[in-house]
């Protein structure tokens, strides 16, 4: 199963709008504190609309807690300072796709420890990022891609008339 990883996120918006995607594709949202927000703020739920039923998530204190709760695991970092676009990337089914916060993304001493496995969405030179959770949006998806969206639903339901 593909596990989410939010390491201090800011804006309740962004997770609540990740959290959705979580619960839409069946994977585990993690998020490791300190959060920017309350769990419970308004602006969460709603970004999060009525999916929370749908969600595995799961909470950490500390990145820490993070590492020590999941020790193993193929771990993907995703930056705009890494040298790999992730579509060049071989995503297992069960990998971490790890995230940092809006303003400052993940500790560069994690970057500098795994060069191999950062990722990079492509963009303009002079843009500094995309938001958050379309960043996750566009990961998840082509990890699910390179899948064959296993366990999704491939065709809606199209009207006959």
């Amino acid at each position: 199963m593909l596990n989410i990883v939010l390491v201090e996120p800011e804006i309740p918006q962004n997770t609540g709008n990740i959290a959705r995607t979580c619960a839409c594709t069946g994977a585990v949202l993690h998020l490791v504190g300190p959060l920017g927000f309350e769990i419970s703020d308004k602006r969460l739920k709603r970004a999060g609309l009525d999916y929370w039923h749908l969600l595995d998530v799961r909470y950490y204190d500390s990145l820490d807690e993070f590492w020590e709760k999941n020790p193993e695991g193929s771990f993907f970092y995703a930056t705009t300072k890494a040298q790999h676009r992730y579509s060049d990337v071989a995503f297992p089914v069960d990998a971490y796709l790890m995230f940092g916060r809006e303003t400052k993304g993940l500790p560069e001493p994690m970057l500098i420890a795994h060069p191999e496995r950062c990722i990079r969405i492509p963009m303009r030179k002079n843009a500094r990022s995309l938001n958050l959770s379309n960043s996750v949006a566009v990961v998840v998806y082509e990890a699910l891609r390179q899948h064959e969206f296993e366990h999704l639903q491939i065709a809606g339901d199209f009207p006959t008339e």
